[in-house]
């Protein structure tokens, strides 16, 4: 039982509510604040998207808002490297590109709204209606800010769009909903050129930075009538257009805000109607549950795609509570990946940071390469530090703090204060490792369809794994699942998890076939989310599987593919990883993507192989190298409790990056299972042998 805050949640941090237990079924839990009814919104008055834009500028005023940094210059270097191909010592030459940055500029919160306005009353000049759609295709940044706002002041919904989607995804997004305009940067016109063709409804492409002309030239040609505008050029249409003509354009609470296209794991992505009341609650639900932790002196640091559900609510969030944020880009952000200038992170120096696993997972390596760079002494004296810190020392700790990891956070701009992670699970030595070395690490769970957060754990809590206590605006039950023996009678209780609330959707654009499916949309307005969850005696959630990802192996009892990938993803050898499992099989095996320093690092200090300076390539042939990583993978698996069937039967390494382009990950960077099967088949089959 985790020690907690006494009193603000009660006794236990989430309470039954409802009838009396259904059989097959736990009684429903809400969170502990909010027993007695669901949050709506933060309070009256605020009942839509645009209502948020208004009162952030008429409450936080002159305020920073938005931050944004130029790139001002791009350093090419061309360096030496030497590596063993084929055992062999040779040098090759590779050009790096660095770009160097201005220093933050700002927006007040005022002149956010003023921009947003302009951007709203642009489209109405452009003859855009509220039954139009305006796609959204682009990088976080404010841009993307302004042009979903200006769309929810005059109550004409987006349609977001990663922008990672290859042609036939970002054609999907924009035919789907019949888009009439779309919003793009200048280096993802060429992609709007190859489609623009084959979407009969586009007729407004709007871009910031600097076109290419033969682009720009492209897409005009490509249908009788497109237009091209930049984002200035808009706005600048916007001037000419009254105060009333917006008025009359006020969006409903019941109208659509936005359709966000899942990054779905199977088929053509789905888009999740999101309603202004959709929205709206599920910002009264953060407020209402972490609304004393997020403060207006608070600097948040923007770098996740907005495309995806958890960004957008928890810059909305933030917005609300009148925060400064610091735009970045993922390979901006430290400083060894620019020139003449600091990392975003250290430049912003932000005190609250969101991020998916795949990130934390990658700065805790990052953390741990340089410890184990510094020599044997420091490393040494790292160790000491975090088993002090874990002991609970209270002299010690502050000293641990202030003499070791004050340096750790020195690179984060030594203000950090909270973290959030979701999008799927945390390993719990990676939660452990950077709450006691970086930052206090709160998981999240969520999903598109709960409009962001169905579950967050709470930061005066202070148990590890767990996902929290349900969201102020979701109530949570879990449902038997008899062929794998998760059952609301188990001790303590299990199931999967059906949720229902005012931030949950009440379905996908044009999808009547999933839409009245039973096996999604359950009946009076239960979602089933597919995830397998259990109570604790503290109130909190914990996620112990997913339903298609259950295996049943040759001796007849189901492993959980996802959470032994969050296991083993832990260890410091692997980069990424995907856990395959055959049903003719007694154990699983796992394609991984070994960590190159940390392998490098590893193989210099115990001798066990082929020279460190090796190619990924030939590393990852290596079988003293495989038999290395499947050790270290077994040696975390048996640490955190696994059964011998749970544990690896071997290993598949592969240099090859895992990105949305080439189809092997989500843009949520969630591993696309079924088609890293197919990429490796011939090399599975080889393994397991059957």
């Amino acid at each position: 039982m985790s020690r907690m805050d006494s009193g603000r949640y009660g006794k236990s941090g989430s309470v039954e509510v409802g009838p009396e237990k259904v059989e097959g079924e736990t009684r429903i839990r809400r969170n502990g604040l909010t027993a007695d009814k669901l949050v709506t919104q933060p309070w009256e008055g605020i009942d839509t998207v645009y209502d948020v834009l208004l009162y952030a500028a008429r409450t936080h005023g002159t305020k920073d808002s938005y931050g944004t940094r130029d790139i001002i210059d791009v350093h090419e270097e061309v360096k030496e490297v030497k590596k063993t191909v084929g055992g062999k010592e040779v040098t090759e030459k590779k050009t790096w590109k660095y770009f160097q940055l201005s220093d933050y500029k700002y927006l007040s919160f005022i002149q956010v709204k003023d921009a947003a306005l302009e951007v709203a009353a642009g489209f109405l000049q452009l003859g855009v209606a509220k039954s139009d759609v305006v796609n959204v295709y682009a990088g976080t940044s404010a841009n993307w800010q302004l042009v979903s706002y200006g769309c929810a002041a005059i109550g004409t919904p987006i349609a977001t769009a990663y922008e990672t989607l290859g042609e036939s995804g970002l054609q999907h997004a924009l035919n789907e909903p019949e888009c009439i305009a779309m919003f793009t940067n200048a280096d993802l016109l060429k992609v709007v050129a190859n489609v623009a063709a084959n979407v009969p409804s586009l007729q407004f492409v709007i871009h910031d930075g600097t076109a290419d002309p033969s682009v720009v030239e492209k897409i005009l040609n490509a249908k009788e009538g497109i237009k091209v505008l930049t984002l200035d050029e808009l706005r600048e249409l916007g001037k000419k257009v009254s105060a009333e003509a917006l008025k009359s354009r006020v969006p409903e609470p019941s109208d659509m805000a936005c359709i966000m296209y899942t990054s779905g794991t199977t088929g053509a992505p789905k888009g999740a109607v999101i309603t202004h009341a959709n929205a709206i609650a599920s910002l009264g639900a953060v407020y209402a549950y972490l609304g004393h932790f997020l403060k207006p002196h608070d600097a948040y640091l923007a770098y996740l795609p907005l495309s995806h559900v958890m960004e957008y609510i928890v810059e909305m969030c933030l917005f609300f509570v009148g925060m400064t944020f610091g735009y970045a880009r993922v390979r901006t952000l430290m400083d060894t990946s620019v020139r003449q200038c600091l990392g975003d992170i250290r430049a912003f120096r932000p005190t609250i940071m969101v991020g998916v696993p795949q990130v934390w997972e990658m700065i805790r390596k990052g953390i741990e390469g340089k410890i184990s760079a510094s020599g044997s002494f420091k490393k040494s004296m790292f160790n000491g530090a975090v088993a002090i810190k874990k002991a609970g020392v209270p002299v010690l700790t502050g000293l641990a703090d202030s003499a070791v990891f004050s340096q750790v956070r020195a690179a984060t701009g030594g203000r950090l204060r909270l973290a959030l992670t979701g999008g799927a699970a945390l390993s719990r030595e990676t939660q452990e490792f950077l709450t006691l070395a970086l930052v206090k690490v709160i998981p999240g769970y969520g999903m598109t369809e709960s409009c962001g957060m169905c579950a967050v754990f709470p930061p005066e809590y202070t148990r590890l794994g767990s996902v929290g206590l349900p969201m102020p605006s979701i109530e949570i039950k879990l449902k038997d699942v008899p062929e794998a023996n998760y059952l609301s009678t188990n001790d303590p209780p299990q199931g999967e998890v059906w949720i229902r609330g005012n931030s949950v959707i009440k379905g996908y654009l044009k999808r009547d076939d999933l839409n009245n499916d039973e096996s999604i949309f359950a009946k009076d307005g239960w979602f089933r989310t597919g995830d397998v969850g259990q109570w604790n005696p503290d109130g909190t959630l914990d996620l112990i599987d997913r339903i298609k990802n259950l295996v049943k192996l040759q001796g007849g009892e189901y492993i959980a593919l996802e959470r032994l990938e969050s296991i083993y993803k832990s260890c410091n050898l692997v980069s990424n990883v995907c856990v395959h499992a055959d049903p003719n099989a007694k154990q699983p095996i796992a394609i991984i993507i070994p960590h190159e320093q940390q392998l490098q690092h590893t193989l210099e200090h115990k001798s066990v192989g082929p020279a460190s300076n090796t190619t990924m390539a030939d590393l990852c042939k290596d079988d003293r190298v495989r038999e290395l990583i499947l050790k270290e993978c077994n040696a975390i698996g048996k640490k955190n409790g696994l059964k011998q069937m749970e544990l690896l039967q071997a290993v598949i390494l592969t240099a090859d990056e895992w990105t949305p382009e080439s189809g092997l990950v989500t843009a949520a960077q969630k591993t696309q299972r079924r088609k890293i099967a197919e990429r490796y088949a011939q090399e599975i089959k080889d393994t397991y042998k059957f």
